[in-house]
């Protein structure tokens, strides 16, 4: 059984910076791309930034210049670290992984975290 579990989200004023990471545990032989999705209330879930096992990052437009994705490959942890943020940031914030296992290649899903922007 694989889980992700992530972390780091809370409340934050506009400016601010968090850092959201997202640990992968179980019977995993690696992990492929991995990704952070979010969601606001009464809109759809997104991408906001996805890596490659390799490295190769992929960012919305609207996170651009702000947001960083990167991983840990040994720890199968990947982060998001996230600066000026606005209070269009604010969602439920969801690790997403491709997971290769003992049950073959699976879609993963985090639990979510809630990120929240306001003064």
């Amino acid at each position: 059984q694989v889980q992700l579990v992530e972390s780091g989200g809370g409340l934050v004023q506009p400016g601010g910076s968090l850092r959201l990471s997202c640990a992968a545990s179980g019977s995993i032989f690696s992990l492929n791309v991995m990704g952070w999705y979010r969601q606001a209330p009464g809109k759809q879930r997104e991408l906001v930034a996805s890596i490659t096992r390799g490295g190769t990052t992929n960012y919305a437009d609207s996170v651009k210049g702000r947001f960083t994705i990167s991983r840990d490959n040994p720890k199968n942890t990947a982060y998001l670290q996230m600066i000026s943020l606005k209070p269009e940031d604010a969602a439920v914030y969801y690790c997403h992984a491709e997971v290769f296992s003992t049950l073959g290649v699976n879609d993963h899903w985090g639990q979510g975290t809630q990120v929240t922007v306001s003064s």
